[in-house]
């Protein structure tokens, strides 16, 4: 999956998502993942819900005569022209306070010892950070265990009729793995081919492990916050990766703009994308990466009035990117990988394999993308094992022959990416 996370807040009414999905397919994108679109309560909030089966008035053009789904049913369809999949966030974790569910389905909720609805929370900086807007629904232990599931299979069946083909499962760890496996299960049955990605941000390695056994294609892992030199990410990468492939990202909807973060350095924009483009089976960029964007994306107060006028643009490194990653196997599934030891220790050097075919690969990668770093190697060869000659993949300044010795002087972020062109 090249997944492009189309934030409808900033994209705006379902009609005007068109130029998104041509800008994205430009790209290199074959899918299209779209937060909440469904019916808010109070707050405003995406991810609080109050009616799943109507559509949020702001994605509606108010003067249209069509029917609301209808209008969502074209969006899918003009993505689908420009070969774009659609998927969309399935929340269940959760729904509004102020949902009607609340009251005509009480039994569904956890409560508190006291007897009132369970809000959602997580720590952040050791304080606890409580959303009220949101309850909680009781997946364990309600009265009603049968109700509930089939109440969220119809709302899994209901997206599917817009013409989604995929699920971004928000906090998916906070559901039990079995609730997942039969829904999952069941929902496949119906619809083949349907695609379910676990969102198991900010969860423990075992959390991660059951969640990703219950039958999900691919989980997102946490590529994006890694140093470059700790061993957790390879750990969980290991832990997981035979069970389901992951989905790496250089920032989310739920992040800081990495443009801003980074202070305006596009060699570190660069830098991310392409690690995790290479690192994972599937990649996903946030809408505005490709123009700096700095403003993060609010859930709430977010709106096309928002859309900020730079003077960068990405789009051509993307989509040199996610040329090699869609042409090469190897940068399709979760291999096993390798650090190798390099004598810049500003450099990372990471060997890659495929399960599925014979082709290998090293990604050299600059971690310092504020200064340039050498890397010289007597013989690149030496680090892959089946014969075959590397081709240069790299997105800046490939080379036609790679010499040997290999000396290089990386730019600030910059990487270099090989190949080996055994297919068998």
């Amino acid at each position: 999956m090249r997944i492009y996370n189309l934030f409808p807040l900033l994209a705006g009414r379902f009609q005007d998502w068109t130029p998104h999905f041509e800008r994205a397919a430009e790209m290199g994108f074959d899918w299209i993942f779209v937060n909440p679109i469904q019916k808010p309560g109070r707050s405003g909030s995406l991810y609080s819900i109050a009616d799943y089966f109507q559509l949020n008035p702001l994605l509606l053009n108010p003067r249209s005569r069509r029917a609301p789904e209808a209008l969502a049913k074209a969006a899918v369809k003009s993505a689908e022209r420009k070969g774009l999949k659609m998927m969309v966030d399935l929340v269940i974790n959760h729904c509004a306070v102020d949902s009607p569910l609340v009251k005509e389905h009480p039994e569904w909720f956890l409560r508190e010892p006291d007897g009132s609805i369970s809000h959602p929370f997580c720590m952040e900086g050791g304080q606890k950070v409580t959303w009220h807007d949101l309850a909680r629904f009781d997946h364990q232990h309600t009265s009603d265990p049968e109700g509930l599931y089939q109440f969220f299979f119809d709302v899994v069946d209901y997206l599917i009729g817009l013409g989604f083909k995929g699920f971004r499962c928000d906090a998916a760890y906070q559901i039990p793995a079995q609730l997942w496996h039969r829904l999952i299960t069941d929902i496949k049955s119906k619809h083949p081919g349907i695609a379910f990605t676990a969102e198991t941000l900010g969860c423990s390695p075992d959390e991660t492990r059951q969640t990703a056994g219950a039958g999900f294609d691919y989980v997102y892992n946490s590529s994006k916050w890694w140093d470059f030199s700790s061993p957790w990410l390879l750990e969980q990468y290991h832990l997981i990766r035979e069970t389901v492939p992951s989905i790496g990202f250089p920032e989310s909807h739920d992040t800081q703009r990495l443009f801003e973060e980074f202070h305006g350095n596009l060699d570190a924009m660069k830098q991310r994308y392409l690690f995790a483009a290479v690192f994972s089976s599937g990649v996903m960029m946030t809408m505005g990466f490709e123009f700096g964007f700095r403003n993060k994306l609010h859930v709430v107060e977010t709106r096309p009035d928002d859309w900020e006028e730079t003077d960068v643009d990405l789009s051509g490194f993307i989509q040199q990117v996610n040329a090699f990653k869609s042409r090469y196997p190897i940068f399709q599934e979760d291999g096993p990988v390798n650090l190798v030891g390099c004598d810049n220790p500003n450099i990372l050097l990471l060997w890659k394999a495929s399960n599925n075919c014979r082709q290998e690969a090293l990604l050299i990668l600059n971690k310092d993308p504020w200064n340039r770093q050498f890397f010289r190697a007597d013989n690149l060869s030496h680090y892959v094992q089946n014969g075959a000659p590397l081709v240069d993949l790299s997105p800046d300044y490939p080379l036609d022959f790679i010499p040997a010795p290999y000396e290089f002087e990386l730019l600030p972020g910059m990487g270099r990416v090989m190949v080996t062109e055994g297919t068998h």
